[in-house]
C-alpha cells in the first residue's frame, strides 16, 4: 500500500510539496481552509489561487475537513504560516495517530515565545523528538512544480525516521538529504527570510550587487552565530538548509520575502505592501522573533536588527543602511567562530552528522 500523507496547508509550498509526494507514489490528502478552493482543486486538478496553470498529479485529493485529511495518515506535513501553527495544531493534534510522523515545512520563529516550529509541534502534540522532523532547503515552489531539479535537507533526531521520509519524497527532480541537526535546519530557514528582506530592500533602493553580496555573506554569518549559540552544526549552516536556501531566497524574484523587501525599498509602507501581497512573507513577523531569540542568547545580529527597524520601526531604508555601514570596524572570522559581543560559550550539545 502507498504511504498515506496528510498535508495541512494548500498554499503554494504546501501544494508543491503535495505534488512531490504524489510523484513519489504517495497517497496525499491536501487540507485547505477554504472549501471553494478545495472544490476547485478536486474539480480541475489545479490550485488556481496559488499555482495557476499547474496540473496536479492524480494522487492528490483536497479536503476542507481536517479529520478527513488526518484519517489513517502515516505522516502529517504542516505548511501553514508559522504564527498560526500553534492554534491550528490545537485543533489537528487530537485527529492524528499516535505513531504519525509530524513534519514541519515552515521557516519561521514564533513571535512572543521565540520557539522554533519543531518546538511548537512538540509542545502542542506531546510527540517525542523521534516523531518530529523538519524539511528545509532552496525550494522555491514555482520551480518545484515545474519539476526542475532541487535538493533539500530532512532533519530528525531519529535518523531512521529521516531516512523513511527521504524515501517517501524522493523523485527524479527532488533530492532530499538526511540530517539529525534540526536546530541548524530551522535556523537556516528562519534567518534567511530576514536577510532576504534586507536584500530586497537594497534592490528596491537601486543598490548594486556588491551591497547584496555583502548582505548575504554577513547574513550567513549572523545565522552561524545564532546557530552556534543554540547548538547547531556549522556544517548545516554552510549547506543546503543554510547557504543554499539563503542564495535562492535572496536572489529569486519568486521569493516572497525578497519581493516584499523590494517594495519597502521603493518607499511603500508596511501596510501598503501587505495590502498588495496575497501570500505570507514569513520574515516580516519572524524578524522580531529572530531578534528576540538572539538577544536571549546574547548574539549580535545587526542586519536583522536593521530589518526590524525598517519593517516594524518605520525607519527610512536609506537611514537604516547608513547606520549599518557606520558600525564599528570588525575582523572577519570563520563562520563557526563569528560570535557577537556578549555571546555565551558555544553549546556542547551533540553535533549533527558530518
Amino acid at each position: 500500500m502507498p504511504t498515506r500523507i496528510a498535508v495541512f496547508g494548500a498554499g503554494s509550498w504546501g501544494t508543491a510539496f503535495a505534488m512531490v509526494l504524489a510523484d513519489a507514489g504517495c497517497e496525499v490528502s491536501l487540507w485547505g481552509r477554504r472549501p471553494e478552493l478545495v472544490s476547485a482543486i478536486n474539480a480541475t486538478s489545479t490550485n488556481r489561487d496559488y499555482l495557476p496553470g499547474v496540473t496536479l498529479p492524480s494522487g492528490i485529493t483536497a479536503t476542507a475537513d481536517a479529520a478527513t485529511a488526518a484519517a489513517g495518515a502515516d505522516i502529517a506535513v504542516f505548511t501553514v504560516s508559522s504564527q498560526v501553527l500553534r492554534a491550528c495544531l490545537a485543533e489537528w493534534a487530537p485527529l492524528l495517530g499516535r505513531d504519525t510522523v509530524l513534519v514541519s515545512l515552515m521557516k519561521g520563529v514564533e513571535l512572543g515565545t521565540t520557539r522554533r516550529m519543531s518546538e511548537v509541534v512538540a509542545e502542542v502534540t506531546g510527540a517525542g523528538p523521534d516523531r518530529i522532523a523538519v524539511i528545509s532547503g532552496p525550494n522555491l515552489a514555482g520551480e518545484i512544480v515545474r519539476r526542475q531539479p532541487a535538493a533539500a535537507v530532512i532533519a530528525c533526531p531519529d535518523m531512521s525516521a529521516a531516512q523513511r521520509l527521504q524515501t517517501v519524497c524522493r523523485t527524479r527532480y527532488f533530492r532530499p538529504y538526511t540530517s539529525t541537526d534540526v536546530i541548524g535546519c530551522e535556523l537556516g530557514g528562519a534567518v534567511k527570510n530576514v536577510i532576504a528582506l534586507a536584500v530586497g530592500i537594497a534592490d528596491g533602493m537601486g543598490l548594486g550587487d556588491n551591497t547584496k553580496a555583502s548582505l548575504m555573506t554577513r547574513g550567513l554569518a549572523e545565522t552561524a552565530r545564532l546557530g552556534q549559540a543554540l547548538g547547531a552544526d556549522p556544517h548545516t549552516i554552510a549547506g543546503l538548509a543554510g547557504m543554499g536556501d539563503l542564495i535562492a531566497t535572496c536572489s529569486s524574484p519568486l521569493s516572497r520575502n525578497h519581493t516584499f523587501g523590494a517594495a519597502l525599498g521603493r518607499g511603500l509602507t508596511l501596510d501598503e505592501v501587505r495590502a498588495a501581497t496575497r501570500q505570507t512573507a514569513e520574515g516580516v513577523t519572524s524578524s522580531e522573533a529572530v531578534l528576540a531569540l538572539a538577544r536571549c542568547h546574547g548574539v549580535d545580529l545587526p542586519i536583522t536588527e536593521t530589518v526590524v527597524s525598517v519593517v516594524h520601526g518605520g525607519k527610512p531604508p536609506r537611514e537604516a543602511v547608513e547606520a549599518l555601514m557606520a558600525r564599528s570596524a570588525k575582523r572577519e572570522l570563520p563562520l563557526k567562530h563569528d560570535r557577537g559581543p556578549g555571546s555565551p560559550p558555544p553549546s556542547r550539545s551533540a553535533p549533527g552528522p558530518r
